[in-house]
């Protein structure tokens, strides 16, 4: 294969090449990985989900850096990657949600939500004049008493997970997860092992570049900077690290 050959392969949103790879997703992956990271811990009552803000500059409010975003009462969504792309993608998730809401009278399934938001992305990969959504979300919420938490991929595959990182120093945080993840977590010990494996990867950060949210029957729940700032505090990274790959 000659090299223009290679090229019509890499511009192509919907082609796929020789070896069946379709090179705009992988390149979105890329993007998602260039992105500040966000984890998801399922526990025995809840789902926590932890986003790390990174402002590109000290003038620019913190605080104005949106990771995670409120769906319905017990649900939401955590997103790594390009910002804009990935509020096309939340306002999806939220206008399905209200649908769902006013067509039934009761909130939508956790998974049901999350397979219509990868039906949505897979559709941009193989129409013309599109291009892969170069974001993924964690998508948690509480379904029949259930906690249940859900990455989605540029492809638009969805997976379940019960501790899962995305974004940038995806692999050492997941690690961390790995090593300090447990059945029995309870709301406080997701908490404190997403922090942890966040310190871990990323010994830099402070409380005021993270912000976290709980997901429970009591409803969605955003931490409060003093309650953040005491269980980042509490979070030594050395309570999620775990053997050098």
């Amino acid at each position: 294969m000659n090299r223009n050959d290679k090229q019509a392969y890499d511009r192509g949103t919907s082609l796929f090449s020789p070896d069946g790879r379709i090179y705009q997703v992988e390149y979105a992956r890329e993007a998602v990985k260039r992105g500040a990271p966000v984890v998801g811990v399922r526990t025995t009552d809840g789902v926590v989900l932890v986003g790390q803000r990174s402002a590109p500059s000290s003038l620019m409010e913190t605080k104005s850096i949106e990771k995670i975003h409120k769906l319905d009462d017990r649900l939401g969504a955590a997103s790594a990657g390009h910002v804009a792309d990935a509020r096309k993608l939340i306002d999806f998730a939220r206008t399905t949600a209200q649908r769902e809401r006013l067509r039934y009278g009761e909130p939508i399934a956790v998974e049901v939500l999350t397979k219509a938001l990868t039906d949505n992305i897979q559709e941009s990969t193989q129409s013309g004049g599109t291009r892969p959504f170069g974001a993924s979300l964690l998508i948690g919420g509480v379904q029949n008493g259930d906690a249940r938490l859900f990455a989605t991929d540029p492809s638009g595959t969805p997976q379940e997970w019960k501790a899962v990182a995305i974004g940038g120093l995806r692999n050492d945080i997941q690690e961390a997860l790995e090593a300090g993840y447990t059945d029995d977590l309870t709301l406080d010990d997701g908490l404190a092992l997403a922090l942890s494996a966040l310190r871990a990867a990323n010994d830099e950060l402070t409380a005021e570049e993270v912000n976290a949210v709980t997901l429970s029957e009591a409803g969605y729940t955003e931490l409060g900077e003093d309650e953040l700032a005491e269980a980042f505090a509490d979070a030594a990274p050395d309570e999620a690290d775990g053997d050098e790959a």
